[in-house]
């Protein structure tokens, strides 16, 4: 693959102001590896589980904010995944979503909110998060340099090939942008962090402070 050039890099020419313009490094996780691989786990000692009750704490705060800004949207949303989708998905994949993603799909909706264009469904008949995720890899696969990396989620389509993704190998699911418009030969000038966070990119949606809004002004 491609060399993913580090954070704080310059950002290719072209880019648009308000885009994001830290570009990113793929870097190892465990939230890549599949939901089985994960499930013989001890428990953690009492500080990292207490560690763990503060940041449950927290994503149930922020999804309740996030499913009150989705229900006051134009649409109607479609029903929440269930577990057994979510399984389907994840196997479909070949690795486990990170938490607070997963909790989108099963506790808020399947898709249909978020940053203007609106977050794919995660399963169903169209266009999803797992058919969206094989195009790009297997169109990346027949590339002399691919360009997209494993374990990384296309979450929203921006429209002209750009897509909001999470990359599931990260322990912060950072969200990338992904512009393939300005680059050369390089791919790896294509990737930009969105949020360093999933949590952090939900935050600004239901604060209404995305650089989209300023980019659509």
């Amino acid at each position: 693959m491609a060399r993913v050039p580090a954070a704080g890099e310059t950002a290719p020419s072209g880019s648009r102001p308000g885009r994001p313009q830290g570009s990113y490094r793929l870097g190892p996780g465990t939230r890549g590896r599949p939901a089985a691989a994960r499930a013989g786990r001890r428990r953690p000692p009492l500080s990292q589980a207490a560690g763990r009750i503060r940041r449950v704490t927290t994503d149930e705060d922020l999804l309740a904010r996030v499913a009150d800004r989705a229900q006051a949207g134009p649409t109607a949303l479609p029903p929440a995944v269930s577990a057994a989708d979510l399984a389907a998905a994840e196997t479909a994949l070949g690795f486990a979503l990170p938490p607070l993603l997963a909790a989108l799909y099963r506790e808020v909706a399947n898709g249909g909110f978020g940053p203007e264009y609106t977050l794919l469904p995660l399963v169903g008949p169209a266009r999803t998060v797992v058919s969206a995720y094989h195009a790009e890899r297997s169109a990346s696969a027949g590339e002399e340099a691919p360009f997209w990396p494993e374990g990384v989620v296309p979450v929203l389509d921006w429209g002209c090939g750009m897509y909001a993704a999470v990359d599931c190998r990260s322990e912060s699911a950072a969200v990338l942008l992904f512009e393939p418009n300005a680059v050369g030969d390089d791919w790896a000038a294509a990737w930009f962090v969105d949020a360093g966070s999933l949590a952090r990119w939900l935050e600004t949606w239901v604060a209404g402070t995305g650089w989209y809004r300023e980019d659509a002004g």
